[in-house]
């Protein structure tokens, strides 16, 4: 009897680390699209999946308009990207060090917090008509990965 609980509980154990493992894979999602969105500003200036026409002008039209205008832009779309580099590695660190040791309000804390911020930033995006896949593509993927991370942690971790 001792023997089969011990493998229930080496089989829950495992369980809860592959979650885990899924929700930290979103966690380093978001580091990466923070980076890209980081590199896209001094880059291409203009959002992954929008163009120019999405935002009324290139960025040197923008930048003739208004220097000041497109700095502030800029300090914008960096300060996002940081926001999102850093919530990435909270993801990651709430999952490999909160999750697989078992801890729910680690979980919880680190599927809530990227849907809370994607929440607010969302219907905005679709209101001003820049909600396309090309520009969202990677949150839905990574939106989708974390989901399927906290169900398995979760599912793991209710069984134990």
């Amino acid at each position: 009897m001792a023997a089969q609980s011990q493998v229930s509980s080496i089989r829950t154990a495992a369980s809860v680390n592959t979650g885990a493992n899924v929700v930290a894979l979103a966690g380093v999602g978001l580091v990466g699209y923070g980076i890209m969105f980081l590199i896209r500003n001094f880059t291409g200036f203009i959002e992954l999946g929008l163009t120019p026409a999405h935002v009324g002008g290139t960025p040197e039209q923008i930048q003739a308009f208004s220097l000041d205008l497109f700095e502030y832009i800029s300090h914008l779309q960096v300060a996002v990207s940081a926001f999102i580099i850093a919530l990435g590695v909270a993801v990651i660190a709430l999952a490999w060090f909160g999750i697989r040791s078992g801890q729910r309000w680690a979980l919880w804390t680190a599927f809530l917090t990227p849907v809370i911020g994607v929440a607010i930033a969302l219907p905005l995006h679709f209101s001003y008509g820049i909600g396309t896949f090309g520009h969202l593509g990677l949150i839905y993927l990574d939106a989708v990965i974390l989901l399927v991370g906290t169900v398995m942690s979760y599912n793991a971790l209710k069984s134990s």
